[in-house]
């Protein structure tokens, strides 16, 4: 009897991709750790395992997109699922934040007698919110509304408009990153000061690794859209990369409201 079909469910075929990801993600883990301790072979097993991961990551993601453009098993069910799956996905992420951000205020609003009992610790010239911190809020804050402007585009059927807004907001994202970059150069402490050094650098170095991966992400969804992957009613793929690209904005924003502008200006205590 005749395999039939009885429900809008993807049954996804028989796939190396996990495995492969999981085998990258363990030789990524033992690189590191030998490199911590500092094994000549741990850069190389390091590599190997960031190879594998990335090139796992760009074949899984093309089986993803030919499921969903070339043979049409992307149904409405599997969209809403897609979607839920990148909700929890940015959840997990904001809670990753939240770490840092627990850190940063445990640190910061009760500091103790071995930074000098004040915040910003002793000897810390923390940057000056008003000047390239503001600037990047600009930047961020324009390119969620650019973003926002192509997502609306794609569903009027825009396509000119819709490449436009996705271009500006790329070119947003590369001037957000070279900003950040500037900035790192110029900051008079590093990562190894103290507490103020480790979250600043840990919050903000992690929220630019961010920038970049949905930087990227917009750039893949820009490629599909010239292609024409993307419809007024199937655009999943850009809808995930506009929700992280919002996530991104916002942990930004509490990053400059709390590092920047309040944590730069607490009275001693």
């Amino acid at each position: 009897m005749s395999h039939i079909k009885r429900h809008n469910y993807h049954l996804v075929n028989p796939s190396p991709w996990p495995i492969s990801a999981s085998s990258g993600s363990f030789l990524m883990t033992v690189g590191a750790v030998l490199c911590f301790h500092f094994y000549q072979k741990g850069i190389s097993i390091l590599l190997l395992g960031l190879l594998i991961v990335i090139l796992t990551s760009f074949l899984w993601w093309r089986d993803v997109i030919r499921e969903g453009v070339y043979e049409g098993r992307h149904t409405k069910v599997v969209q809403k699922g897609l979607k839920l799956g990148v909700v929890l996905f940015i959840v997990s992420e904001v809670m990753f934040f939240v770490s840092f951000f627990w850190a940063f205020f445990h640190s910061s609003i009760a500091p103790t007698i071995e930074i000098g009992a004040i915040w910003p610790p002793v000897g810390i010239e923390p940057f000056r919110a008003w000047d390239i911190p503001l600037l990047n809020t600009i930047i961020l804050v324009l390119s969620g509304a650019t973003i926002t402007w192509a997502h609306y585009a794609l569903i009027i059927g825009n396509f000119n408009q819709a490449t436009a807004s996705i271009y500006l907001t790329i070119t947003l994202a590369i001037f957000f990153t070279l900003l950040q970059v500037c900035e790192y150069i110029e900051a008079t402490f590093n990562i190894s000061d103290g507490v103020y050094g480790s979250t600043f650098f840990l919050a903000t170095g992690f929220h630019g690794f961010h920038v970049l991966i949905g930087s990227i992400f917009i750039l893949v969804c820009l490629i599909r859209h010239l292609l024409y992957h993307f419809s007024r009613t199937h655009h999943v793929g850009f809808e995930s990369a506009a929700w992280y690209w919002h996530f991104v904005d916002v942990v930004w924003l509490i990053l400059f409201i709390s590092i920047y502008w309040w944590g730069n200006m607490m009275p001693a205590l």
